[in-house]
C-alpha cells in the first residue's frame, strides 16, 4: 500500500490505538522507492518480517520493535547497504543471528532484545566497527564475549547483553571503548575476575555486573572498585550476587559524586561499613543486604540527605539505629531485617513521614516500647517489627496509618488490650499479633473479621472475636447492678419546650412523616441538642417510637446517630408526648449537600463535596451497615435508608439516623421459617414498611433490600 507514493523518505504509522492485526504482508516495497526510514514500532503488527524488505535499498533507518512478529530474522537484511540503524527489539522473533547482518558497514544502532534468539552472535557481528550501541539483552544467547571486543568496537557507547546465557570472562577490552557510557551484562554465567582497568572509561554512567559468578574466593575481590574511582559520571554501580568477597575499602568514598544507587547485595563482603560511605551524598539507593558486615550502622548514612532506599538486612550488624537517619528526610524504605540490633526505637526515626515502601526491622534485638510516634507514618505500606524484644502496650497510634496494608509485631512481648482503632485500617491486608502477652477482648469489625488476614496465636489471654479464631468467650459484666458513671437523665416535656423556645419554626431543622425535629440547648453552656418530637396524631406515629427505642438502645458504633435520652409525658394540653433526644449533628443531611435548595446555595457557596468526602462517606454508610446487619446482638435491617437519614457531623462522618421502621431478624433466620414474613422476626411492633417491601422474606432478601438502597444512595 505504499507503492504509489514510491518517492517517499519517511514512513512512521502509528497503531496503538487501534485493534490491528496488520501482517507485514501487507507492505509492498518497490526497488525504485527513495525510502529511507521506516518506522513501524509500537503498533501490534504481526506475522513475519519478510525478506523483500531488502529491496529498500535507499532506507537508512528500520525499525520494527514493539510489535508481535515471529519467525527469524530474514538474512536479506544484511543486503540494505545504506542501513545505520536496524531496531527489532521486544518482538517474538528466534532463532539464530543471521551473520549476514555483520556485512552493514553502516551500521550503527543494532536492537534485537527481547526475543527469543539463539545460539551464538556470530563473531563477525562484533567487527562492525561503526557500531555505537549493541543491544542484545534478554535472548537465549550463549557462547563467550571475544576477547579483542573493545578494539574492534571502538566506537560503542551502549554495551547491553544481561539476561542471556553468555560465559567466560569480560573482556578487558572494553576499556579500549573509550565512549561507553553503559555496560550492562548482568544475569549471565560470566565468570572473573573482574577487570581492573574499567576506570579509564571517563564517559561510563552504568556499570550493571550483578547476578554473574565473578568472584574468585580471593580476599581482594572486591578491590577493583578503588579503580572505578576514575569513573566520574558513574551513577548506577550494580553488582548485586557476584560472589565477591573482602572488605569494602575506605575508598568507596571516592566514588563519583553522581552516584545514585550502589547494589552489593548477596555477597560475602565482610568488616565493617566504613564511614566513608556518608560522603556518596547523592545517594539515593543502597543496597548492602544479604552480606557478612559487622559492627554498628554508621551514623554518617544521615548525610545522605537524598537516600531513598537502604537496605541491610541479613547481616550480622549490632547497636542501636543512629538517631541522624531522620536526617534523610527522602527516605522511603528501611530494612534492618535479621541482623543483631538492639536498643530502643528511636522516635526519631519514626517521625519521617516520608516513608512508604516500608520499615521493616524484623529478628533483631530492639528493647523498650514501640513509640506513639509510629502513627506519624501516615504514607507507610508495610511494618514488620516481629521477632523482637518489644515491651508495653500496642499504640493506639497505629489506627492512624491510613496508608499501611501490612503489620506485623508477631513475637514480642507486648501487653494490654488489642487497640480499637486498628479496625479503622481500610486497606490493611495483612496483621500478625501473634505470640505475645496481649489479653481482653478481641475486636470484630475491620480486618478483625477477616479470619485469613489477622493472626493473634499464643495470645492466651485474649477472648472474644469472631468465631473462627477459636478463642474463649470473654467473661459477661456481673448482674450487680452498679451505677452509671454517666446517669440517664429522663427530660420532662417543660425542659424540652423551655429549650427549643416552645418549639419554634426557628429552631426546626427537619420535618418527616412521624416526627419534627428541632435544635436546642437543654442547660445554658451545655452543647446544642436534636429533639426528634413524634407526631402522635398520625397513623403509626407510637409504633415507630417504640421501634426506634428498641433499635436505638442495644447498639453503639462511630457511624450511628447517638441517642441521649428521651421523653414521655403530656404536653401543656394534656395529650401524650414523645421525643427523643440525639446528638446535634451540625452539617445537616447527606440529602442537603447532594441537592441543596436554592436559598442553601446562596447562603453557602461551598455546598459542594470533593470525591474523597464522597469516598469517605459512602465508607462510612457500609461500615454502620455492616455493624447492623453482622456485628451486633440481633441483626437490625433499617429498612428507610436514604440521603435524607444520613447526617453528616463536624469532620463529615456520616452518622446514620431513623430508625423508625427498623427490623430485628430472627436469630433462626435461614431455617425452617425462611420464606414467612420477617414480621415474625421483629421484637415489639414495628412501622409501616413501602408497600413493595411488606412481604420481604428472609433474612438474607431483608440485607440484600438494604444493600440496594445503600446502592442507590451511592
Amino acid at each position: 500500500f505504499f507503492r504509489a507514493r514510491a518517492r517517499l523518505d519517511l514512513i512512521r504509522p502509528r497503531l496503538d490505538s487501534i485493534s490491528s492485526k496488520l501482517d507485514s504482508a501487507r507492505l509492498v516495497c518497490s526497488p525504485s522507492s527513495e525510502l529511507s526510514i521506516l518506522d513501524l514500532g509500537g503498533n501490534r503488527l504481526i506475522g513475519r518480517i519478510r525478506d523483500d524488505l531488502s529491496t529498500l535499498s535507499k532506507l537508512r533507518a528500520l525499525s520494527l520493535s514493539r510489535n508481535n512478529f515471529s519467525g527469524s530474522i530474514p538474512s536479506s537484511l544484511g543486503n540494505i547497504s545504506s542501513l545505520q540503524i536496524l531496531s527489532i527489539s521486544r518482538n517474538n522473533l528466534g532463532g539464530n543471528i543471521p551473520a549476514e547482518i555483520s556485512r552493514l558497514s553502516n551500521l550503527h544502532v543494532l536492537e534485537l532484545s527481547s526475543n527469543k534468539l539463539l545460539g551464538a552472535v556470530p563473531p563477525q557481528l562484533y567487527n562492525i566497527s561503526t557500531l555505537q550501541i549493541f543491544s542484545i539483552t534478554n535472548n537465549l544467547l550463549t557462547g563467550q564475549f571475544p576477547a579483542t571486543v573493545g578494539l574492534t568496537l571502538p566506537n560503542l557507547t551502549l554495551f547491553l547483553a544481561d539476561l542471556n546465557q553468555f560465559f567466560g570472562s569480560i573482556p578487558t577490552t572494553l576499556a579500549n571503548a573509550s565512549g561507553l557510557i553503559k555496560i550492562s551484562i548482568g544475569d549471565n554465567s560470566l565468570t572473573g575476575p573482574i577487570p581492573q582497568n574499567l576506570g579509564s572509561l571517563k564517559e561510563l554512567q552504568v556499570l550493571h555486573f550483578g547476578h554473574n559468578p565473578l568472584g574468585t574466593d580471593k580476599a581482594n575481590d572486591i578491590s577493583f572498585i578503588s579503580s572505578l574511582s576514575n569513573c566520574t559520571n558513574l551513577q548506577i554501580l550494580s553488582l548485586s550476587r557476584i560472589q565477591i568477597g573482602g572488605i569494602l575499602p575506605t575508598a568507596i568514598a571516592n566514588l563519583s559524586t553522581k552516584l545514585t544507587s550502589l547494589w552489593l547485595n548477596d555477597n560475602i563482603i565482610s568488616g565493617i561499613i566504613p564511614d566513608s560511605v556518608g560522603k556518596l551524598v547523592k545517594m539515593q539507593e543502597l543496597y548492602l543486604s544479604e552480606n557478612s558486615f559487622t559492627g554498628e550502622i554508621p551514623s554518617t548514612i544521615g548525610d545522605i540527605s537524598e537516600l531513598q532506599i537502604l537496605v541491610l538486612e541479613q547481616n550480622m550488624l549490632t547497636g542501636n539505629i543512629p538517631v541522624s537517619l531522620s536526617n534523610c528526610s527522602n527516605l522511603q524504605g528501611f530494612t534492618v531485617t535479621q541482623n543483631r540490633l538492639s536498643g530502643a526505637l528511636p522516635k526519631e526515626l519514626l517521625g519521617l513521614s516520608s516513608l512508604s515502601l516500608g520499615l521493616l526491622l524484623a529478628q533483631n534485638q530492639f528493647t523498650g516500647s514501640l513509640p506513639s510516634e509510629v502513627g506519624n507514618l501516615k504514607n507507610l505500606v508495610s511494618l514488620d517489627i516481629s521477632e523482637n524484644k518489644l515491651s508495653g502496650s500496642v499504640p493506639s497510634t497505629l489506627g492512624e496509618l491510613k496508608s499501611i496494608q501490612v503489620i506485623d509485631l508477631s513475637q514480642n512481648n507486648l501487653s494490654g488490650q488489642i487497640p480499637a482503632s486498628l479496625a479503622k485500617l481500610n486497606f490493611i491486608s495483612t496483621l500478625n499479633l501473634s505470640y505475645n502477652m496481649l489479653e481482653g477482648e478481641v475486636p470484630m469489625d475491620g480486618i478483625f473479621a477477616n479470619y485469613s488476614a489477622f493472626s493473634a496465636l499464643g495470645n492466651g489471654k485474649l477472648c472474644g472475636g469472631i468465631k473462627a479464631l477459636n478463642l474463649s468467650s470473654c467473661p459477661k459484666p456481673t448482674k450487680k447492678k452498679a451505677k452509671l458513671s454517666t446517669p440517664i437523665v429522663i427530660r420532662s416535656y417543660a425542659e424540652l419546650y423551655d429549650s427549643t423556645n416552645g418549639f419554634s419554626p426557628e429552631n426546626l431543622i427537619g420535618e418527616g412523616k412521624y416526627g419534627s425535629v428541632y435544635k436546642g440547648v437543654l442547660k445554658p453552656g451545655e452543647q446544642m441538642v436534636a429533639v426528634k418530637v413524634l407526631k402522635l396524631h398520625q397513623h403509626g406515629a407510637h409504633k415507630s417510637f417504640l421501634a426506634e427505642c428498641a433499635a436505638l438502645r442495644n447498639i453503639r458504633h462511630r457511624n450511628l446517630i447517638k441517642i441521649i435520652t428521651s421523653c414521655s409525658s403530656l404536653d401543656i394540653k394534656h395529650n401524650d408526648f414523645k421525643a427523643l433526644i440525639f446528638e446535634y449533628v451540625p452539617n445537616g443531611s447527606l440529602e442537603n449537600w447532594l441537592h441543596p435548595s436554592s436559598a442553601e446555595e446562596e447562603g453557602e457557596s461551598l455546598m459542594k463535596l470533593q470525591l474523597i468526602q464522597r469516598l469517605n462517606i459512602a465508607i462510612d454508610i457500609a461500615s454502620a451497615l455492616d455493624y447492623l446487619h453482622n456485628h451486633c446482638g440481633t441483626p437490625i435491617i433499617h429498612c428507610d435508608l436514604k440521603p435524607s437519614n444520613i447526617l453528616l457531623g463536624d469532620d463529615f462522618r456520616a452518622l446514620v439516623s431513623d430508625f423508625g421502621l427498623a427490623k430485628f431478624l430472627s436469630s433462626i433466620e435461614g431455617k425452617s421459617h425462611q420464606h414467612q414474613s420477617s414480621s415474625v422476626a421483629i421484637r415489639g411492633t414495628v412501622g409501616y414498611v413501602a408497600p413493595e417491601d411488606g412481604h420481604l422474606g428472609c433474612g438474607r432478601s431483608t440485607r440484600g433490600r438494604t444493600c440496594a438502597h445503600f446502592g442507590a444512595v451511592c
